[in-house]
């Protein structure tokens, strides 16, 4: 039976080796229910959980085995990639910013449909805890702007020298691929060595990310999270050097 967790957010998550096996209908469903607070979001990234469902549904709280990461060394930025980006870099008007439209971002995500699905898993009771997560400087957004429009962007995690990617949006070609290089080099200047990317899928698998077994994504985890995080999360024109060798 699926453990239930209590209305409070103190009540404590099963371990996740009782996840659901690759067998099941929901393979890495580990608990449902509780409430979705900052404190029960941190207790659950703490130990590589996350919560995913969609409207009318309970929280339900995830820890795949595999787990799919990107580890930033690996990126693989495509030559046509490249040259997107170089052109971005060199077009009037267009730049990088980070956390400075945390919200927006956010909805134009939830009104992008996950893996094909219909509907949005990011429903309105996560959007608040994340927003108000990212007022208290955890939850962050990395944002591409083109002549004073948002036209993409991603959303995530930042806990001592570790990033939870969430989701990302593209008004425009290549826009939210241009804010992952973003990320990509601010990890790398920052000493930030996994982006967790939660599940699989070939498009992550093309920029380098793999799966890698939970046990070792746990382990990477107790060696990260409380290490001090980056100073600040700004982004700076000279994060780009470190792409120069992907």
């Amino acid at each position: 039976m699926l453990p239930w967790l209590g209305d409070d957010d103190a009540t404590p998550f099963p371990p996740t080796a009782r996840a659901l096996g690759p067998d099941s209908d929901a393979p890495g469903l580990l608990a449902a229910g509780g409430a979705l607070t900052i404190r029960r979001l941190d207790a659950a990234y703490r130990r590589g959980i996350f919560p995913w469902y969609s409207p009318g549904q309970p929280v339900l709280w995830w820890s795949p085995d595999p787990r799919m990461v990107l580890p930033v060394a690996e990126f693989k930025l495509h030559r046509s990639l490249r040259k997107s980006l170089r052109a971005f870099l060199a077009a009037p008007g267009s730049e990088i910013r980070f956390d400075s439209a945390f919200e927006q971002v956010i909805a134009h995500c939830a009104a992008t449909p996950r893996n094909g699905q219909h509907g949005t898993w990011i429903v309105p009771a996560l959007r608040r805890t994340y927003t108000l997560w990212h007022r208290a400087g955890v939850a962050h957004s990395v944002e591409t702007w083109a002549c004073g429009k948002l036209v993409g962007g991603l959303y995530g995690v930042g806990i001592g020298r570790m990033f939870f990617g969430e989701s990302m949006f593209a008004h425009a070609t290549d826009a939210s691929k241009i804010a992952l290089c973003a990320l990509v080099a601010f990890c790398r200047a920052q000493r930030i060595e996994l982006i967790d990317c939660q599940q699989a899928t070939a498009h992550l698998a093309s920029f380098g990310a793999r799966e890698l077994p939970r046990a070792d994504f746990e382990n990477h985890l107790a060696r990260t999270l409380d290490q001090p995080p980056p100073a600040a999360w700004t982004y700076d024109s000279s994060h780009w050097s470190h792409l120069s060798n992907t």
